[in-house]
């Protein structure tokens, strides 16, 4: 099972990056580093992923977004335009079943996404588990609204309240 976690986890992020690679709002700009330069005009997850590849191993759209070299300009606003995390891959689902159960990998996952200290995510697990009928409103319920309904949640008590404002 943590083959298939770290697997759908590394899938997600490869994904990720080349759709936002692909998404004006990118990281230093729509054409930071040498591989969108060796790539450019080429559509597809190939060339994406080669130029994310390309950039990364060479370490040349962090110096070029530091020195404004390389086509990169840290001025631009991000912006991301993919899915939330937990509707990738039904992760959602595993989250979900974990949560009823109390206990398990996804819900261990999601502890880490939201930045839940190892020594406060047993608690974490069991005040979830209390509340799957708060954070699951629906059998419908999107990646948002579990997010939301979970920060709320832990907003409400002691120990995870610290936890749940994410990060601006």
């Amino acid at each position: 099972m943590t083959k298939k976690l770290i697997g759908k986890a590394v899938i997600f992020g490869l994904l990720s990056t080349a759709g936002v690679m692909a998404q004006a709002g990118q990281a230093g700009g729509g054409g930071c580093g040498w591989g969108n330069m060796v790539f450019e005009g080429q559509r597809g997850l190939v060339p994406h992923l080669l130029a994310t590849t390309t950039n990364g191993t060479s370490g040349n759209a962090t110096f070029g977004l530091t020195s404004g070299t390389n086509g990169c300009d840290s001025s631009v606003r991000l912006g991301y335009g993919g899915r939330s995390l937990l509707a990738m891959n039904g992760m959602l689902d595993n989250i979900a079943e974990d949560m009823a159960q109390g206990q398990g990998e996804a819900l261990d996952a999601y502890a880490v996404l939201l930045g839940i200290e190892e020594g406060d995510r047993a608690h974490f697990a069991q005040v979830t588990q209390a509340n799957f009928a708060t954070i699951f409103s629906s059998p419908d319920a999107t990646g948002e609204q579990v997010l939301a309904a979970t920060l709320d949640v832990m907003s409400r008590d002691q120990q995870l309240a610290r936890y749940s404002k994410l990060p601006s």
